[in-house]
């Protein structure tokens, strides 16, 4: 049976271009029957990526059959996977994010996961010699992936190896890196199409923090004051996402990639509350300026407090 290669929900360009670059891997280098797949729309920045590297948009599917074989890659959270991915049989994961617990697997399986920003980094290494015979579309997602994750080394998941693998397929590609990140964050910031609701759910996961489910989102963004102008609007939705989604708080952050800060939609009083708790901020309005805050991974999440 084919391998279907996928990463999480609500799928980013890490989480379309990494299945995209490990299949090739497994088909043209391993000799295993592999292909990408996605678990919902790509984001605008992800399908930027596909059009600039003339890469087709892989198959979405909403589940995974029963003993299917599948590798799982940017994630090892069930919740953000198909709901009966224990019942497939999963033969690798690849991931840069902390270890959440929940996957079953039907044996032993080759396990990665790297603190770097990028899985694509580590698939780089994985790979090694053998990516000289990848196509130019295979280094050219790979090399979008990283810029996107580590918001083109500002963010501060970004390390040394990250940047030392982006400007080694930058060379190879013949790609100036600020040009290519710059039109990469163009894409992201063109969310004038996007209802609330696919704003809020377009790059978001669910955390608990102490018995409170919380979905975190992030609009990275060159322009915040795009979606802030619709904040009225995104904080009446938030209810509607909450109430949907199951969870007990919707935050919704929206990053200023060139000034490095987060705007915090604040919404009431129990975010009010998380603002002040966990960024020691002070919040007097209905947003509040977080500086300095970029990541989700690294300094939103861990430093959550209700």
């Amino acid at each position: 049976m084919t391998i279907q290669v996928f990463g999480h929900k609500s799928p980013d360009t890490d989480s379309t271009g990494s299945p995209i670059i490990w299949a090739w891997y497994l088909n043209q280098i391993k000799g295993t029957a592999a292909k990408p797949v996605l678990l919902g729309e790509p984001n605008t920045e992800a399908a930027f990526m596909l059009e600039r590297w003339g890469l087709d948009k892989p198959e979405i599917i909403a589940d995974v059959e029963d003993g299917a074989p599948v590798v799982i890659v940017d994630t090892n959270n069930p919740a953000e996977l198909p709901a009966n991915v224990n019942n497939a049989d999963i033969q690798g994961i690849i991931d840069h994010h902390k270890l959440v617990g929940g996957l079953e697997t039907k044996g032993p399986i080759e396990i990665r996961v790297e603190p770097l920003a990028c899985t694509a980094t580590i698939m780089w290494k994985m790979i090694g010699k053998d990516l000289a015979q990848a196509p130019e579309g295979v280094k050219g997602a790979m090399l979008t992936c990283i810029l996107s994750d580590t918001l083109e080394f500002r963010s501060p998941t970004t390390t040394q190896e990250d940047k030392a693998v982006a400007h080694a397929l930058a060379d190879d590609l013949g790609v100036n890196i600020g040009e290519l990140a710059a039109e990469m964050f163009a894409a992201k910031s063109d969310v004038s199409a996007f209802s609330d609701a696919e704003l809020i759910r377009m790059d978001s996961k669910e955390y608990e923090v102490d018995g409170t489910k919380f979905r975190v989102s992030v609009l990275e963004t060159t322009a915040p004051d795009i979606p802030l102008n619709r904040k009225d609007s995104l904080m009446e939705t938030m209810k509607t996402v909450q109430s949907e989604d199951g969870v007990d708080q919707v935050l919704l952050f929206v990053v200023d990639i060139l000034k490095e800060e987060a705007t915090l939609l604040v919404p009431n009083d129990l975010v009010k509350s998380v603002a002040e708790k966990s960024f020691a901020a002070s919040v007097s309005g209905d947003t509040v300026v977080l500086p300095g805050i970029m990541s989700r991974k690294k300094q939103i999440i861990p430093n959550l407090k209700v």
